[in-house]
C-alpha cells in the first residue's frame, strides 16, 4: 500500500515527452539506506529523493548476480528468457531493450558507467546512441586524469584480486581508501562527463543511464573519506545454527574485527555513492531539467554483510535479494512508501507505461503506475528470483521464503562450500516467526513447501523459451531440475 501520499499526479503545462534518468548502483542492499530506517547509513541525497517520490520498500531483484539481473530489467524478461543467467554471458544484440524503446520514441539515449554487457562498448549498441560503459569510462579516466600524490606513508588499498587474495584483503577489511583524492576519482570523472551530457541535451528529450560501480567490493571511496566510519560501531550478525554447511569456504577465516571493517568500508562506499548521486540530482536542478525528468534509482541486487556468514550476493537470503527502488517525477509521481512486494521486471513495465512508450515485446513484469498515481493496484502475492549458476530459485511471499536447489552443479563463481554437490534440497523459512531466515521448517510445513514449489514451476512454465521441450514423463522435481539448468550461449 502507498503511505504518506503527497503532490498531485499531473501538473498542467508539463511537456508531453519527459526526460528519463535511470541511476543504478552496484550491490547496494536495500537495508543500507537512511530512508529504510538504518541509523548508521548516511544517505541524505537518496533519502531526499525518496521523500520527493515513491519508495518501494519491499522490492526484490530477479537474480542475485550482476549480469543476469541487469540484462533482465533492461529487457523486461526474466533471466532465463533474456538468455543471460550467468555472470560472463553477453546480452544478444537481437534482444529488445528499454533503450531501444526510448530511441524508437524519438529520445536521444546514452549510458555512462557499468552495464555488464560483456563485450566492448560501441555507440549504437543495445539502443544507446552514446555508449560510455565501464571499460570505456575507465580507459578515458586513466588517460585524462593525473592523480595528485597522497601524503607519504598513506595506506591505500592494493589492486583488487577477488577470490585470489585472502577475503579480508579484497573485501577491504582495513577500510583503506583508493590512492586518489576525490577530485581524481573515477566516479568524479564520470560525473563531469554526465554533467556535460546534460548541458548539451537540455533542448531535446533524453533517456540517460548513469550506472555507478559503488558500493561493489572493494568498496571504493577517496582519501578524504577514509575516517568516515568507526568499524567498532558495527554489530555483525552471527551465522545461524543451520548456516555452517552453506558458508563459502573463502569467508571461513574472517575474524570479527575483519567483519566489522568490511561493514565500515561498505558503508563508506555507500556514502560516497550517495554524494555523487546528490551531485547528479543537483545538476538536474541547476539546468532546469528537474521538473521534466523522471528519475528511477535502483540497484542490480542486494548484498550480505555477514548475514549467514556471507559477504556477497549469489544466494536467496533477503539481504541479497532486497534492493532500493525509488521513482520521482515532480508533479507526476506521488510521494509515499509502497510496502507491497515488487520485482525488478516490474520496473521496465512501469517505465514504458508511464512514459507512453511502445511496450516491450515480452513483458514479465507488472506496471507499478497505479502505485505512482496513489491508486489501489492488485498487489503481487509473491516474488520470484533465480540463480542458475547454482541451479537454484526462490519464491518469497509476505510470510514464506522457499528455496529449491538441484544440488547437482559445481558452481563456478568462487563461492565453494564444504560439499559442492549436496544433492537436491528444499528450504522453507517462516518470515513472520523467523525474519532472519535461520530455521528451515520444510519438514513441519510440507504442504506450504509443495504449494510454493508448484508456484515456482508455474513461473518457469509461463516464461521459459524452452517450455515446449519440457520432459513429459518426469516427476515435478525432475521437471524443475530441468528448468534450473543454465542454457546461456
Amino acid at each position: 500500500m502507498l503511505a504518506g501520499v503527497g503532490s498531485s499526479m499531473m501538473a498542467a503545462g508539463q511537456p508531453e515527452k519527459p526526460n528519463f534518468l535511470f541511476i543504478l548502483a552496484d550491490d547496494h542492499a536495500g537495508y543500507v539506506l537512511g530512508a529504510d530506517g538504518n541509523k548508521l547509513a548516511r544517505t541524505p541525497n537518496l533519502d531526499r529523493l525518496a521523500a520527493e517520490g515513491t519508495r518501494f520498500s519491499s522490492h526484490y531483484c530477479n537474480s542475485p548476480v550482476c549480469t543476469p539481473s541487469r540484462q533482465s530489467f533492461f529487457t523486461g524478461q526474466l533471466p532465463h528468457m533474456a538468455g543471460v543467467t550467468r555472470l560472463p554471458t553477453p546480452l544478444s544484440e537481437e534482444k529488445p531493450t528499454l533503450a531501444k524503446q526510448f530511441r524508437k520514441a524519438g529520445y536521444t539515449t546514452a549510458v555512462f558507467g557499468k552495464m555488464h554487457f560483456n563485450r566492448p562498448g560501441t555507440d549504437g549498441m543495445h539502443g544507446f546512441d552514446a555508449v560510455r560503459t565501464e571499460e570505456i569510462l575507465t580507459a578515458a579516466w586513466q588517460r585524462d586524469t593525473i592523480p595528485r600524490a597522497l601524503p607519504a606513508g598513506t595506506p591505500v588499498k592494493p589492486a583488487w584480486k577477488p577470490l585470489k587474495d585472502p577475503a579480508r584483503i579484497w573485501l577491504n577489511a582495513d577500510k583503506l581508501p583508493c590512492p586518489r583524492y576525490d577530485a581524481d576519482m573515477r566516479a568524479t570523472y564520470q560525473m563531469r562527463l554526465v554533467h556535460k551530457y546534460l548541458d548539451d541535451n537540455r533542448e531535446r528529450p533524453f533517456a540517460l543511464w548513469v550506472s555507478f560501480l559503488e558500493p561493489h567490493s572493494p568498496y571504493d571511496f577517496p582519501f578524504e573519506y577514509r575516517h568516515k566510519y568507526d568499524a567498532a560501531k558495527f554489530h555483525v550478525p552471527k551465522p545461524g545454527p543451520e548456516d555452517a554447511w552453506q558458508i563459502p569456504l573463502i569467508f571461513r577465516d574472517l575474524s570479527d574485527g575483519d567483519k566489522q571493517g568490511i561493514n565500515a568500508a561498505y558503508y563508506t562506499s555507500v556514502e560516497y555513492l550517495d554524494r555523487n548521486i546528490g551531485l547528479l540530482l543537483q545538476k538536474l536542478k541547476e539546468t532546469g531539467l528537474e521538473r521534466n525528468t523522471m528519475v528511477v534509482y535502483m540497484a542490480d541486487h542486494g548484498y550480505n554483510l555477514g548475514q549467514h556468514g556471507r559477504f556477497e550476493k549469489h544466494c536467496g537470503f533477503d539481504p541479497a535479494l532486497r534492493v532500493p527502488l525509488i521513482m520521482r517525477h515532480p508533479g507526476r509521481i506521488k510521494s509515499g512508501v509502497v510496502r507491497d512486494l515488487t520485482e525488478h521486471v516490474d520496473v521496465p513495465a512501469t517505465i514504458v507505461d508511464i512514459l507512453n512508450l511502445d511496450p516491450l515485446p515480452i513483458t514479465h513484469g507488472r506496471s507499478l503506475r497505479r502505485y505512482l498515481e496513489g491508486k489501489q493496484p492488485q498487489a503481487r502475492d509473491h516474488v520470484f528470483s533465480e540463480y542458475l549458476e547454482n541451479e537454484e530459485a526462490y519464491i518469497r511471499t509476505d510470510r514464506w521464503k522457499f528455496i529449491y536447489c538441484t544440488g547437482k552443479r559445481e558452481r563456478k563463481d568462487g563461492y565453494v562450500t564444504d560439499n559442492p554437490t549436496p544433492g537436491r534440497y528444499r528450504i522453507l523459512y517462516d518470515l513472520r516467526e523467523d525474519p532472519g531466515e535461520l530455521y528451515n521448517v520444510i519438514k513441519d510445513q510440507e504442504r506450504i513447501g509443495a504449494e510454493l514449489q508448484r508456484l515456482m514451476l508455474q513461473r518457469f512454465r509461463t516464461t521459459h523459451p524452452d517450455v515446449s521441450l519440457e520432459p513429459k514423463l518426469a516427476n515435478e522435481d525432475e521437471i524443475l531440475d530441468w528448468y534450473l539448468r543454465p542454457r546461456d550461449t
